[in-house]
């Protein structure tokens, strides 16, 4: 079972991190358009359209990744004095008569969207000769997909946790810098003599 969780939550990994790439892209892409705007003096007309599609296709892609890293912001306040348990039953709850359906609501009406954007090949409006959405929409089934089978693994997570008392284990990703470990780690050096 464990197998299975982390195969999922690696592909989720896989897919955020790629889509990373995007943000680099953005930086480049908005870089060149301010100097071609302001040195050169030759704006593109379709440059604002793919920012656009470009951090909307990075923050879409990144919603699986963001779950299987426990990265959503929740309201914590009450809910981190909790036994696992009890964190797990909410958790399932709200999977259950949240999540679920508005991910499956997501995936049904961005299928829709999408195969109707690719069956007039539709381009963008805001400009004269604005680039294709088609591909762009589709990105919103393929990202529900991936957050709805990631969401089915924290279900998996929930159940286990319900059983065994613990939360099972996630893959080891980057960290943020915890700012009272470092405090700790830069004063504990303190008190020795040099």
């Amino acid at each position: 079972m464990r197998n299975i969780l982390f195969f999922v939550d690696r592909v989720s990994t896989l897919v955020g991190q790629a889509f990373s790439w995007l943000i680099v892209a953005l930086t480049f892409l908005v870089t060149w358009e301010v100097f071609a705007r302001y040195a050169l003096n030759t704006p593109n007309p379709w440059a604002f359209d793919l920012m656009i599609m470009l951090y909307g296709a990075a923050f879409m892609m990144a919603g699986a990744y963001t779950l299987a890293k426990n990265g959503h912001v929740r309201g914590d306040v009450l809910y981190s004095f909790f036994p696992p348990r009890l964190q797990a039953g909410l958790d399932l709850l709200l999977y259950i008569v949240f999540f679920i359906p508005g991910v499956i609501a997501l995936v049904w009406a961005g299928t829709t969207y999408a195969a109707e954007s690719l069956a007039i090949r539709e381009h963008s409006t805001l400009t004269a000769n604005g680039p294709p959405l088609y591909p762009f929409k589709m990105v919103i089934p393929l990202a529900g997909i991936l957050l709805l089978l990631q969401g089915c693994v924290e279900i998996v997570r929930c159940v286990l946790c319900l059983r065994q008392g613990d939360w099972p284990a996630r893959e080891a990703d980057v960290e943020e810098v915890d700012v009272d470990k470092l405090k700790a780690m830069v004063h504990a050096d303190e008190g020795r003599p040099s």
